[in-house]
């Protein structure tokens, strides 16, 4: 028992604490305003589930930072078919969510799992080992094609058995920053942009319904739902609410519409609306610095190492968090459409919260040992 201790205390010094205390400022902001958007329920059981959450999630944190990289990105097949296994899983035990079956309900678990949260870090370290094979020869169609297939089999079996392409495009932005970062010649992302464009009056017909059409295409559309009583609720709902808190907020706990439950989702997807309400522009700005600090931080570690596998971890971390925060905030002011995502480190929700932490504990274990041990630097993980 010393003996871990001494480990862990070790792994958390040699970690990077700037990392972590930037996640737990922007953790302990999230709780307060939990507080404040479900004080109106009488219970603070939220809070509570989350501030346990957040403690696991420190663990996590330091206990990954001591994981040694090399180790994990060795078993890139397991991490593959632990992805596949975990997706799978929603066909016997997925909870039907507004048209989508995202979360895992085990009679025995208190809490519901989003696997998609989980299944972004194995992608992530699935990709960085691939990548990490074809190094010497990334734009090779080779090299291209073995990226582009673990991409469509995690994502395409997310959209099949969930029915939720909002959350799969984690996936396609994490390959996209990880393939960027990773130096893939400019020619496959145009001509990928170009196959897109030639095939998506086909995907507009069979992968979305009318509903997510609509979603989408309020964005350009003023005559769809003016009223804002299907498509445009959720939206028309954030941006009162928004708009209420002027400069400096109506107050924590003080909120009109936030201490009656108007808000739909309002600890939850739409946490930013009731920030801007109940702290105004100075409480949105203070939050949106610190995402954007943590994904700095993160930009930051993947630039200081020298290993290539080791650097695309951190950038595929970050690409993640920016796809999630943009898509968020984009969500409550309007621009972008609604698919069900959580504000990182900010909004209530164990599984996101878990998972944020595992992954930037992945990222401070870069920071930790930002080049391969002499045991690792003969490994060359099978194609």
């Amino acid at each position: 028992m010393r003996k871990f201790s001494q480990e862990f205390l070790d792994a958390f010094r040699k970690g990077d604490r700037v990392l972590l205390t930037l996640c737990m400022l922007a953790t302990a902001f999230g709780c307060v305003i939990i507080a404040s958007a479900t004080s109106w329920m009488g219970s603070t059981r939220f809070l509570l589930i989350q501030l346990i959450a957040v403690a696991i999630g420190i663990g996590l944190f330091v206990f990954i930072s001591s994981v040694d990289l090399d180790y994990i990105l060795e078993h890139r097949t397991f991490l593959f078919l632990f992805g596949i296994g975990l997706l799978l899983l929603l066909i016997p035990f997925g909870d039907w969510r507004g048209g989508n079956r995202s979360w895992l309900d085990f009679p025995l678990l208190p809490i519901n799992i989003q696997p998609a949260e989980i299944c972004k870090i194995s992608y992530i370290l699935v990709m960085a080992s691939v990548m990490a094979s074809h190094q010497r020869r990334i734009s090779s169609f080779g090299s291209v094609m073995h990226m582009v297939i673990h991409l469509l089999v995690l994502a395409g079996l997310n959209v099949v058995i969930s029915k939720d392409a909002g959350v799969s495009l984690i996936f396609v932005f994490i390959f996209i920053g990880m393939a960027f970062a990773g130096g893939v010649s400019l020619f496959w992302f145009a001509l990928a942009g170009g196959s897109i464009a030639a095939v998506f009056p086909l995907l507009w017909k069979f992968l979305f319904n009318d509903y997510q059409k609509n979603r989408i295409m309020i964005l350009f559309d003023p005559s769809i739902d003016p009223l804002a009583i299907n498509e445009r609720y959720h939206t028309n709902q954030n941006l009162l609410s928004l708009t209420a808190g002027g400069f400096s907020g109506q107050g924590l706990f003080n909120g009109a519409r936030t201490q009656i439950g108007a808000l739909p989702a309002q600890h939850t997807d739409y946490i930013f609306a009731s920030i801007g309400e109940e702290l105004g522009f100075l409480g949105c700005f203070a939050i949106i610095v610190l995402e954007f600090a943590i994904i700095g931080r993160c930009i930051y570690v993947g630039t200081r190492s020298s290993d290539f596998s080791r650097r695309l971890v951190c950038f595929g971390a970050a690409s993640a968090l920016i796809f999630q925060v943009t898509s968020n905030l984009g969500m409550c002011l309007g621009f972008t459409p609604v698919i069900g995502l959580t504000l990182p480190f900010v909004s209530y929700g164990g599984s996101s919260i878990l998972t944020c932490y595992a992954m930037l504990g992945l990222v401070s274990g870069v920071y930790a040992r930002p080049s391969p041990g002499k045991q690792g630097m003969y490994v060359q993980p099978p194609l």
